[in-house]
């Protein structure tokens, strides 16, 4: 520590001595010094060169400790261009010392070197990443990519057949009228009895401790059969297989693992004689041998299509996971769930191709299966608890059962391609109603082109076409239509090495399809025209297969016919707000109207015919076309305030509503409305009050217009001319100026006078703004902190 010490004092000393004297020299004239004295000129530039050169090396060893790049400074000009490079570098040192310090007093705690490599990922260099040469290329079987037949089964033999296997080698014509072979094991599937254990409540059997086992490799004939036989006295299985798809374009079962209750198998099915996989038959068509997997739909066609192997007697754990309600379905997420274990799902889009496998390949493969078994059985125990046997729609037992029947009996197909409209599994149209496009004609056309072009490379090639071109650039070039190799490497962003090789082969595609797609159909009439053969389809698996044959009847011409007929409409026996409207047994029979019955939970008279009846006694039920009509009397012909005896009256059906010093009117004479308590309650106002004295006045400058009205109407049909008299403008009321005189009055009238200009008044109601913000300060590490 003392020399530690006697090191930082010289070290400060000597800083301390130099800055001083650049400080005066900065402060000389250096320029009328070099004019004065040539010598002292050059002494300058030879110690301006050997401290650039010290400077230089001090920042290269710095840079090379630090993650900042030292800038270079050939002369005393690049100094100020890269001072901002000189400061990253001292502050790359400072951090780098301050973080020293703090682990040294013991602030922070230092990581361990494997904590260190595996807290920082580093990222995978592309040009160390192992170019794997194609395992199909040694099978003795080599995938062909272009056939169009129907796939006829790999097996050579059917264990546990309920129908021989010629029977099942018969074919049939699909509803497109292609040939096509039969699922293999549909009636042994379609009859399969589940063992009574599945709907049986039983503990859950244990699985064996990841960490203490390991999985036996089989990569040999002798290795396989060795597990068929220690397969076969298992009552319950695990499978899982995994696929790659990117170098290969219908795609390859790279890998498949088995598990039983004590013991897993990893199964390499990249060796050349994979086709003897066959002989698992006998276990994966067992009735006896429950299988579980998780999530099957591509597996089972999978192994269809490479293996030949056919699985009867599935239980497959997404459905279980979707009856359940768990909100995960996912293979990780069962396993976090019921195991705690959590699998390295990064490993899931390896490429599975590579061997000898690693370690993290090998343990996540056998993962996948290990645990497989005790989560079925949490999950089976689930079911049954949750599922009432009695009832089947309650019986969840029974649907994870029959989807899993269904997802065993998929079926592959060879990936024919249709040009014209694009459906299959390796057409256009998926591709398209996924990733909608506004194309033009010729847009179109090239779009189809290219993509049947990729597909035709793909299977020559036997590459995948995402690995060609994936589908952003299909519709990049179909969007620009390049002319050129560069227009085309200007729309595809990444180009692949195939892609560039045959470079001028796709611009011809695009220019024959753009001259083409000028006469060519539009994009919505053949989608159209897909959707129309869709519902066409749709409707005839809706019709039955087998009718019986109509007897022969002459076709006549009948004109449409429109029904009139109604069907009642469903109501209910009683409303919330209105009560029971009608009795029971009423709402299906039309009624007369005079003759309904209604109790409605409101107080309101009771409707009768008379209502609607007008002076002629025709009703409403007999006429719709009129409106019922009532006797009208004038106010001044109705009974006097002082003559009513009731205060309670029923507003007319359609009438207006009263204002305040109306008069109360009386029902009509014609009217059979009886009056009912808590309808409408009017109290009298005395004579000589101002209301009744204002309704009076009122009633009887009305009764005077409407006199006037028919005098004039009167004369009118009697011919006679009225001399009217002269317009009085002198006394006329103004238009333009109608404020002036009216106006003064209504303001007069008001009694709140308005409030003076109060120009500080709404100061108070602004909104307040925010706080004073703290002052930053200089932050300071722990070592540091006095």
């Amino acid at each position: 520590m003392d020399t530690f010490k006697t090191l930082q004092d010289e070290i400060s000393k000597a800083l301390v001595s130099t800055t001083r004297s650049a400080a005066r020299i900065g402060g000389a004239d250096i320029p009328f010094q070099r004019s004065l004295n040539p010598e002292v000129g050059t002494q300058l530039d030879a110690q301006n060169a050997r401290l650039l050169h010290l400077a230089q090396r001090l920042l290269e060893n710095a840079a090379a400790s630090s993650d900042a790049v030292g800038p270079k400074l050939p002369d005393v000009d690049a100094i100020d261009a890269n001072w901002r490079g000189v400061v990253d570098v001292i502050d790359s040192l400072l951090e780098k010392a301050d973080t020293s310090l703090d682990e040294y007093t013991g602030v922070v705690k230092r990581l361990s070197p494997a904590s260190e490599q595996s807290a920082v990922k580093t990222r995978p260099n592309i040009a160390d990443k192992k170019i794997i040469p194609k395992p199909q290329l040694k099978f003795e079987h080599v995938p062909a990519n272009d056939e169009t037949g129907g796939f006829r089964p790999l097996v050579t033999s059917k264990p546990h057949a309920k129908l021989p296997l010629e029977t099942c080698l018969q074919t049939f014509r699909d509803k497109r009228g292609r040939e096509q072979y039969p699922h293999l094991y549909q009636t042994e599937i379609e009859s399969y009895e589940y063992p009574p254990a599945v709907y049986q409540y039983s503990e859950p059997q244990q699985y064996l401790p990841f960490e203490s086992t390991t999985a036996t490799m089989v990569d040999t004939p002798e290795a396989l059969a060795t597990m068929l036989a220690e397969l076969k006295t298992a009552k319950e299985i695990a499978i899982d297989v995994e696929h790659h798809d990117n170098r290969s374009y219908i795609g390859i079962v790279s890998l498949m693992q088995i598990s039983t209750r004590d013991k897993d198998w990893i199964v390499d099915t990249l060796k050349p004689w994979r086709r003897k996989l066959e002989c698992l038959n006998e276990v994966f068509a067992d009735p006896s041998i429950l299988k579980v997997l998780h999530g099957a739909y591509m597996d089972i066609i999978w192994l269809q299509r490479d293996l030949g192997l056919y699985v009867v007697g599935l239980f497959d754990t997404y459905h279980a996971a979707r009856a359940l309600g768990y909100p995960g379905a996912s293979l990780a997420y069962l396993l976090e769930r019921h195991v705690q274990f959590t699998a390295q799902k990064q490993y899931q889009l390896a490429d599975w191709r590579a061997r000898p496998l690693t370690k993290e390949l090998f343990e996540y493969a056998r993962a996948d299966t290990h645990f497989l078994l005790y989560v079925y059985d949490n999950m089976r125990n689930e079911l049954v608890e949750k599922s009432d046997f009695s009832n089947p729609d309650k019986n969840k037992v029974q649907d994870v059962l029959q989807k899993s029947k269904d997802t065993a009996l998929q079926r592959y197909e060879h990936p024919i391609y249709d040009t014209e409209l694009g459906l299959g599994t390796a057409g256009w149209y998926k591709l398209i109603t996924r990733t909608p496009a506004h194309f033009t004609s010729q847009q179109f056309a090239v779009f189809r082109a290219v993509h049947r072009w990729r597909d035709d490379l793909s299977r020559k090639e036997d590459e995948s076409p995402l690995f060609i071109m994936p589908n952003h650039a299909v519709f990049s070039v179909a969007r620009a239509m390049p002319a050129d190799k560069a227009a085309l490497f200007n729309a595809i962003q990444h180009v692949s090495h195939i892609i560039r090789a045959r470079a001028d082969d796709l611009v011809s595609v695009v220019a024959k399809a753009k001259e083409e797609g000028i006469d060519g159909p539009e994009l919505n009439s053949v989608l159209q025209t897909i959707s129309d053969m869709q519902k066409s389809d749709r409707a005839g698996l809706d019709t039955p297969t087998k009718a019986a044959p109509a007897p022969a009847v002459p076709a006549v011409e009948v004109a449409p016919v429109k029904s009139t007929v109604s069907v009642p409409a469903v109501r209910a026996e009683a409303s919330i707000f209105w009560g029971k409207l009608w009795k029971a047994g009423q709402t299906q029979q039309p009624q007369n109207l005079s003759t309904i019955n209604i109790e409605l939970a409101l107080p309101l008279p009771p409707l009768t015919a008379e209502i609607f009846a007008d002076a002629n006694g025709v009703t409403e039920a007999t006429s719709k076309a009129e409106k019922p009509q009532h006797t009208f009397v004038p106010k001044e012909d109705r009974p006097a305030e002082d003559q009513r005896t009731d205060t309670f009256v029923v507003k007319q059906l359609g009438g207006r509503k009263r204002k305040r010093g109306d008069v109360p009117e009386e029902p009509s004479s014609t009217s059979a409305l009886d009056p009912m308590p808590n309808d409408e309650i009017m109290l009298d106002a005395p004579e000589d009050s101002p209301d009744a004295i204002r309704a009076q006045e009122k009633a009887a400058r009305k009764a005077a217009r409407k006199q006037k009205k028919k005098d004039d109407a009167a004369a009118q049909e009697a011919g006679l001319n009225y001399d009217e008299p002269a317009f009085d403008y002198a006394n006329a009321k103004s238009v333009l100026h109608a404020e002036d005189g009216d106006g003064k009055k209504k303001k007069k009238d008001k009694k709140k006078k308005s409030a003076g200009f109060a120009p500080f008044s709404g100061l108070t109601n602004a909104p307040k703004g925010l706080p004073r913000a703290q002052k930053e300060v200089p932050g300071r590490s722990r070592t540091f902190k006095s």
